[in-house]
């Protein structure tokens, strides 16, 4: 193993986040009345690794399909000491929590992260002009964070390549000036007995540079009569590294135009600075090396380096860390990982503010981690591009051409190797592709074979991140496709493959991003998905009741298929806030399914039922009243059966329209009505069809605010028609053979295409209603496509705490 982890289980917020000005509230991390206590001590299950989804510890699947009991029930399978969940996320130190990260949120700047031994050193070496530091602050910043080992890097993982560069930059630091020899000699120490193990080390988490930086950094250390180990094997091989690093990007080229060697420039010699200075970003920096630039400025005297130097110095407090600013890499991640956490929604306006930034900096040849930069990377563009799109934002798939180049995909120019997470996220990216998008076809091909490939051979390792659970997430991702994605299945894997505060980055050393990997985050949405999972189970209590009351196993619904209307509607539609629009599509799915199993076999008995069903509303508008009698019959030959389940429908719509104008003030009983009857007329014609467009009708009923004018609106009718040719199929796919799933999953999929880009090119007015027929689509295509993972999801969703 060639990282060896001494990593704490709960490192201290405070640890990284001294140089910050916001901290994260103390009940952030310990939420009183939470389920958490309990859940916190049991062993997780369901993550997906290498080769495909576990499935530890599920409910029975014989139980699920058949008897699942209710929920008052599930809880006394949990123990008479199971914690009592409060629905709802109101209590005072849920709120210290938002209010906690919508701080973070509201005080981006240039981004929060850990200070860089090995940078710093570079900056105390400069000289001021009198044979005495410029920076005395950063010596003082070495001399100060030594570890007790005798070597400098990151204290809680251990990483040899980490470990010896930044403590032989140190001990370089501490010798020129000739300051802190006991401190200097214990690093040379730790440096000596440990050299030969960088041999042992994976070169996928090797630090970025480190094979050009490493070796100029022993030059330096002999020059000054350092003595360390100069002809360690070990060192032949990163020599060699050095060579091969070099020879991919010439010379000539690294003074024409900005390339990655300028992140690196303090490990090259023999360089031509009148030409790079034209390369110098507008800050001043090289590539926002802190290293790279004190290097250009000992060279130079670059009053640009200077300034950049010590905004830096002055901004961390005596240290720099190894890249800097990274304020475009922080804002996107963060949305990112707090959409995928499932908490997103309590911090709407911050999330735009944030997305505004990025979009502010988007430029056609991509972005990198920072804002203004004349070099762009595959990774922060893929991200941004994903999250934008998702909101809403025009940006063209075309930037991806930058970084294609005869059929594969590059993150740099002059790459040695292709980073795992890069992608993974141009994977994740390309699934948003619109119709004709060409390059995000070949993106998703590409991306998608080599992530198949790494998964096959367990090489999931990457070299920008040591995370908790890569290999979940792209198990995961590959599993499961975008357009099968429900929010909550995705939330309650992340939400185990998460790291926290214990996810590394790698740079030229290590460091930590702690508002994009933050325990705070995490608990906030376990306490969340407590909460709703909670709702959801009450829900669910009462929705079996419902089915049991109006006898609708008679219909020919079992309660299997009960329990699937209910989970696609909850997946999706998660929030507690949102119980009326969840149960309206669960009931509502639950009735297609009796009424078309029931009356749908041919067409006399699709009009009948449909028959039954005008003749109430022929009647409840007569009596200009509102019918609940779901015994009511009416004196037609053979229409009894249609008679029972038009009552059970009518009474079902009334129970809605009354629920919702008790709690919102709408009265929409009329609208249920006119919605169920268009349904019904296209369903006596033609049998199985708009299924999707009256789910929709439903939901948008059921919402806080009235949308129902968009129904007849061009967009709705477009939108319609895609959905209903995408939930037609999935009625037949359990007969069919292999191969014909095969073929009507990919006709799906080419209707799911065409309502992405409907629904995500849409303006801000009709996009609520675009984005609800885009979250139904998703359902029934993930109804039709991930069979297999469908008991477990359901299992792990609704019934296993986090």
């Amino acid at each position: 193993m060639s990282l060896q982890y001494h990593v704490l289980n709960s490192i201290p917020s405070t640890t990284f986040l001294s140089s910050t000005k916001t901290t994260i509230s103390s009940s952030f991390l310990t939420i009183s009345g939470s389920p958490l206590d309990v859940a916190r001590d049991k062993s997780r299950s369901g993550s997906i690794h290498c080769s495909k989804l576990r499935t530890q510890e599920y409910i029975n699947s014989q139980e699920v399909q058949h008897d699942l009991p209710l929920i008052h029930e599930w809880q006394q399978l949990q123990g008479e000491d199971a914690p009592q969940i409060s629905v709802g996320s109101n209590s005072n130190a849920f709120k210290e929590a938002v209010k906690s990260v919508k701080t973070i949120l509201r005080n981006l700047t240039d981004g929060e992260i850990t200070i860089s031994a090995y940078d710093t050193a570079w900056v105390a070496l400069i000289d001021a002009g009198d044979k005495t530091p410029a920076f005395p602050s950063a010596v003082k910043w070495i001399a100060e964070n030594q570890l007790s080992d005798g070597s400098w890097g990151d204290a809680f993982l251990f990483s040899y390549h980490d470990r010896l560069i930044n403590t032989l930059a140190c001990v370089v630091a501490l010798r020129s000036w000739n300051l802190f020899p006991h401190q200097c000699n214990k690093g040379i120490t730790f440096f000596r007995e440990n050299i030969g193990k960088l041999e042992d080390e994976n070169d996928e988490h090797m630090p970025i540079g480190f094979e050009v930086a490493f070796p100029s950094l022993l030059e330096i250390a002999r020059g000054i009569n350092i003595d360390v180990p100069y002809d360690s094997p070990v060192l032949k091989d990163i020599y060699a590294k050095k060579e091969l690093k070099l020879t991919r990007i010439p010379k000539e080229i690294m003074h024409k135009i900005p390339t990655t060697l300028l992140h690196s420039l303090e490990g090259m010699r023999d360089l031509d600075w009148e030409k790079l200075l034209k390369l110098q970003s507008q800050d001043g920096s090289f590539l926002f090396s802190p290293s790279s630039t004190a290097f250009a400025f000992m060279q130079t005297r670059d009053s640009n380096c200077l300034e950049y130097l010590r905004n830096a110095v002055k901004r961390f407090n005596g240290g720099v860390p190894n890249v800097f600013p990274v304020d475009l890499f922080e804002h996107i991640w963060i949305v990112d990982r707090l959409q995928r956490l499932g908490i997103s929604r309590y911090f709407e306006e911050e999330i735009k503010e944030c997305l505004d930034y990025v979009h502010r900096y988007w430029t056609d040849n991509g972005i990198c981690w920072a804002r203004c930069s004349h070099v762009q990377d595959i990774d922060d563009t893929a991200m941004a591009f994903r999250l934008l799109r998702l909101h809403g934002y025009q940006v063209s798939a075309d930037v991806f051409k930058n970084f294609e180049k005869e059929g594969e995909f590059f993150c740099f120019v002059g790459q040695s190797n292709q980073a795992v997470t890069g992608m993974f996220n141009l994977y994740r990216a390309s699934q948003l592709a619109f119709p004709r998008e060409e390059i995000l076809k070949n993106a998703k091909e590409f991306s998608y074979n080599y992530l198949l490939e790494k998964r096959e051979r367990e090489e999931l390792i990457d070299k920008w991140i040591i995370m908790k659970d890569l290999p979940g997430e792209i198990g995961f991702a590959l599993e499961i496709p975008w357009y099968a994605s429900l929010p909550r299945v995705e939330t309650r894997f992340y939400i185990d493959q998460y790291g926290g505060e214990n996810d590394v980055w790698i740079g030229k050393t290590l460091y930590r991003m702690p508002y994009v990997n933050n325990n705070g985050y995490l608990e906030l949405a376990k306490q969340d998905y407590n909460n709703c999972q909670a709702q959801h189970q009450l829900e669910w209590d009462i929705f079996q009741k419902w089915y049991e009351e109006n006898r609708l196993s008679e219909w020919g619904v079992r309660r299997s298929e009960l329990l699937e209307c209910y989970y696609l509607a909850a997946a999706t539609i998660f929030e507690s806030e949102r119980s009326h629009e969840r149960m309206v599509w669960a009931k509502s799915s639950v009735l297609v399914k009796a009424i078309s199993s029931s009356f749908g076999e041919s067409s006399d008995s699709r009009r009948s039922f449909s028959d039954q069903f005008h003749e109430y509303i022929a009647n409840a508008r007569r009596s200009d009243h509102h019918f609940n009698d779901r015994n009511m019959r009416l004196d037609r030959p053979g229409s009894v059966q249609a008679s029972r389940l038009a009552g059970v429908l009518i009474g079902t719509l009334n129970q809605m329209s009354f629920d919702l104008f008790m709690s919102h003030g709408r009265d929409v009983n009329n609208l249920l009505y006119l919605s169920w009857g268009d349904w019904l007329e296209k369903w006596k014609l033609y049998g199985d069809e708009g299924e999707g467009e009256l789910m929709v009708k439903m939901i948008i009923l059921m919402k806080n605010n009235d949308l129902t004018n968009f129904f007849t609106h061009t967009h709705f009718v477009r939108l319609a028609e895609i959905i209903n040719r995408i939930c037609l199929p999935r009625q037949y796919l359990k007969a069919r053979r292999n191969d014909e799933k095969e073929k009507t999953i990919k006709s799906m999929e080419k209707e799911m295409g065409k309502m992405v880009e409907l629904a995500l090119s849409e303006s801000d007015t009709f996009r609520d209603v675009s984005i609800t027929f885009l979250d139904v689509a998703k359902a029934f295509y993930y109804f039709a496509s991930c069979g297999d993972h469908l008991q477990t999801h359901i299992s792990k969703v609704l019934f296993q705490k986090v």
